[in-house]
């Protein structure tokens, strides 16, 4: 069943997230907002990003539209803001999940993406969309860890699912 699929990956988001949040911690300020040669430009833009792409999915799940504050905007300056903000994230898409039903993931959402294009799009492939895509740039801010001294965390699904 889909649902306990979907529960899963919300659970491994969760735990991938702590790790990979701990792990940054460690890191300066500085070298959290270091330019480097990534899409998001750093460790901290990139977080702030899954946190952007994580609100624009949920709002538009709730059947709501969202004003886009742009792909790269910078939510949280503050690594203990942007960290607590994730923590309440992670449960609100582990509550949104625990409540799918299958008449939801069976249909379809339209919404309007950040250049103005209407799409219409099962559900079923938005939603692992949008694991998908957190993952995708978890694994971006874990190269960009080992430009560090820190060294990143393990993020297998197996190893953070079942220990």
């Amino acid at each position: 069943m889909l649902q306990k699929h979907f529960q899963m990956l919300a659970r491994y988001n969760t735990l991938a997230n702590r790790r990979i949040y701990d792990t940054c911690a460690l890191l300066s300020d500085a070298d959290r907002k270091r330019v480097r040669p990534a899409f998001f430009k750093s460790i901290h833009g990139t977080l702030n990003h899954i946190m952007v792409g994580d609100r624009i999915w949920l709002t538009r799940f709730a059947g709501k539209e969202t004003p886009s504050a742009g792909l790269n905007a910078i939510l949280y300056e503050d690594f203990a803001e942007l960290s607590a903000a994730r923590t309440l994230e992670d449960q609100r898409i582990e509550n949104f999940v625990a409540n799918l039903t299958q008449e939801f993931i069976k249909g379809t959402i339209k919404y309007v993406n950040n250049q103005g294009k209407l799409y219409e799009d099962p559900v079923e492939l938005l939603i692992t969309h949008f694991f998908n895509h957190q993952t995708h740039h978890r694994g971006q801010i874990h190269d960009m860890l080992t430009q560090t001294e820190i060294a990143p965390p393990v993020l297998d699904m197996h190893r953070i699912i079942n220990p």
